[in-house]
């Protein structure tokens, strides 16, 4: 697969059971290796956990430094899922409710539940969205 077409993570193995491995990845700011980060509160890193199912063939130990590896498309489609299509559905509650009559109070309160709708539903579809984003990982 060409570099394009894949989105890969330096991380580091922290636990490896026969059914799950986890790396740990940490995610900075692309001012966050600059000289000067102590003196500015711009510069910031997060510590993020990926679960991977463990295949009996690896060889990683705890501690390996690894690449985790997500297809683009998968990463496009978890952009659709987290951003534009609760953006899109929040406009059209919002508007929808507008040219219905309704105040811009309850445009806004239907707005908010569509929004809270759309990631519970999400949420109850979690497990099944885990399978389908299936992370592996390269030396």
């Amino acid at each position: 697969m060409s570099s394009s077409s894949e989105i890969s993570h330096r991380g580091r193995i922290v636990s490896i059971t026969p059914e799950v491995t986890t790396v740990q990845i940490v995610s900075e700011s692309a001012c966050a290796s600059c000289h000067a980060k102590g003196l500015c509160s711009l510069g910031d890193s997060t510590v993020k956990e990926v679960e991977l199912p463990t295949r009996g063939w690896d060889t990683w130990k705890v501690g390996d430094e690894v690449s985790v590896v997500l297809r683009a498309s998968m990463g496009h489609k978890a952009v659709w899922l987290a951003y534009v299509i609760p953006l899109v559905l929040m406009v059209a509650a919002l508007l929808g409710t507008l040219s219905a009559g309704g105040s811009e109070l309850l445009a806004g309160l239907v707005a908010i539940a569509a929004i809270a709708v759309y990631y519970a539903v999400i949420w109850l579809l979690r497990d099944r969205l885990k399978n389908e984003y299936i992370f592996n990982i390269k030396a």
